[in-house]
């Protein structure tokens, strides 16, 4: 029994940041300076009572509604978030209740960021080639903006909240999701990391002390920390290679994929990547401009957003490729 994505749906919050609204926070960065730096114009953000499942509710009832999707024959459901609404219970158990899906559905969650999508996918593909589920309900909901310190202008200008809903089903014999190439390189978690809210940091007494770096960003150790330049070089050195070896576990060349979709970091990374690849700007797709770095969805958004736009079409192969905290990066080849 094969696996196949059915369909994407996505859920951005109403609320937004602009690079207008960031200039004037922040005056030393104008709006062109955001916009060539990152390629992002607006960031979509959870208001103060909107959680990761709130997010996931909107995007999974939108894809119901747009696909005219049967909630009774959903049989599992997975869900990645590294914001969860609990420590326990388990998020997707709560969302089994919110979406009123059968109490013989399976429920977990997992806790991936930028890698998590092509994660969820191989989950998703081996319940169902095992015959443990047929239609696999797989949300990503992320609201990172709630670690993110109001002065640190670096992360608030990168990072949005969004929730993207797929459906895995099965397909026959059609093998319509590819092979999979995983990797781990955990010396470098301390590189994108909230210490906040840990068991291990619940003791550290300078938890909530500002900290302001050298380019004038403001956090504490309970927020979110990324050292910019330790990713790019860790993005550069491994995605590459990621993708050569997504190619040879598929038997396939370069040359024979229609579109590359890698998780969207920022238009600088993904055109350094680009660059660095070879791959012609026809084949490559960049899809943050009004959402931002939306962690574990930016690759769903993105693949609904080439189908919308005609970028991507059925029979089209394309590779997807997710890199980051961690340091985790996966990939795989879809076909349309």
């Amino acid at each position: 029994m094969s696996a196949k994505i059915n369909s994407i749906s996505y859920y951005l919050p109403e609320e937004t940041l602009s690079n207008e609204e960031i200039n004037t926070l922040f005056p030393e960065w104008s709006v062109d300076k955001i916009s060539e730096k990152t390629g992002i114009r607006n960031r979509h953000i959870a208001s103060e009572n909107t959680f990761s499942s709130d997010l996931a509710v909107k995007s999974a009832e939108k894809l119901f509604t747009e696909f005219k999707i049967d909630r009774n024959s959903i049989d599992f459901i997975l869900l990645c978030t590294q914001s969860p609404d609990y420590f326990l219970p388990t998020t997707a158990c709560i969302l089994q209740d919110r979406l009123g899906l059968p109490v013989s559905c399976g429920a977990l969650d997992f806790n991936l960021g930028c890698s998590g999508f092509v994660y969820g996918l191989s989950l998703a593909k081996g319940l169902i080639q095992t015959q443990q589920a047929t239609n696999v309900l797989f949300i990503t909901a992320e609201t990172y903006s709630k670690f993110i310190h109001p002065k640190d202008k670096s992360n608030r200008t990168i990072f949005g909240d969004a929730s993207a809903c797929t459906l895995i089903t099965s397909d026959g014999l059609n093998d319509n999701i590819g092979n999979f190439v995983f990797g781990t390189d955990g010396h470098g978690a301390k590189n994108l990391i909230v210490k906040g809210g840990s068991l291990r940091e619940a003791m550290n007494k300078h938890l909530h002390d500002e900290i302001t770096d050298d380019y004038g960003n403001t956090r504490t150790e309970s927020n979110l920390y990324m050292n910019g330049q330790e990713i790019f070089g860790f993005t550069l050195r491994s995605v590459p290679k990621l993708v050569e070896e997504i190619l040879r576990k598929n038997n396939i060349t370069k040359d024979n994929v229609d579109l590359f979709i890698l998780h969207q970091a920022n238009r600088f990374m993904l055109e350094a990547l680009r660059k660095r690849m070879d791959i012609p700007e026809e084949k490559f797709f960049i899809y943050l401009e009004d959402c931002g770095n939306t962690v574990s969805s930016t690759i769903p958004i993105a693949l609904r957003a080439a189908l919308n736009q005609g970028r991507a079409k059925a029979g089209d192969t394309v590779l997807l490729a997710g890199f980051g905290v961690g340091y985790s990066w996966a990939g795989t080849l879809i076909k349309l």
